[in-house]
């Protein structure tokens, strides 16, 4: 599913017109990546947590040549799913 499917969907379940729709998709995800840049936690409830973990320099291999290189310090996005997400997902049709 890409962004334009979600924006289509919410135009079609929640009876906006198309540019309202992705408006409100567009907002959302807006609010997300600030929360996270400002080192929040995104919390969906029956959905799941967005958190910003902060990754420590380290070596790494280069896997096609060996070579030994450094990995920069970085945060980066973890989601973990939520029990009513996982449930959904798994289930049987």
């Amino acid at each position: 599913m890409t962004k334009q499917d979600i924006i289509n969907r919410v135009c079609n379940k929640a009876d906006l017109s198309r540019a309202k729709a992705e408006e409100a998709v567009e907002t959302v995800i807006e609010l997300i990546k600030e929360s996270l840049g400002a080192g929040e936690p995104v919390i969906l409830r029956r959905f799941g947590t967005f958190q910003v973990r902060a990754k420590t320099k380290r070596m790494g291999r280069n896997p096609k040549t060996g070579e030994e290189a450094e990995i920069t310090a970085r945060r980066v996005v973890r989601f973990k799913s939520g029990k009513h997400f996982k449930s959904a997902v798994n289930e049987e049709d």
